[in-house]
């Protein structure tokens, strides 16, 4: 299987980010990933 990208406690920060209220593509800019792989 593929290594991910980000470590579990990264996507726990993005997530938690993104249910605060910002907007999902300032987020996937930020982190310089796609809002596919933010879905996914």
């Amino acid at each position: 299987m593929k290594k991910s990208h980000f470590s579990d406690r990264q996507i726990m920060a993005i997530l938690k980010q993104a249910e605060s209220g910002l907007p999902v593509p300032e987020l996937c800019r930020e982190y310089g990933m796609s809002s596919a792989s933010f879905y996914k």
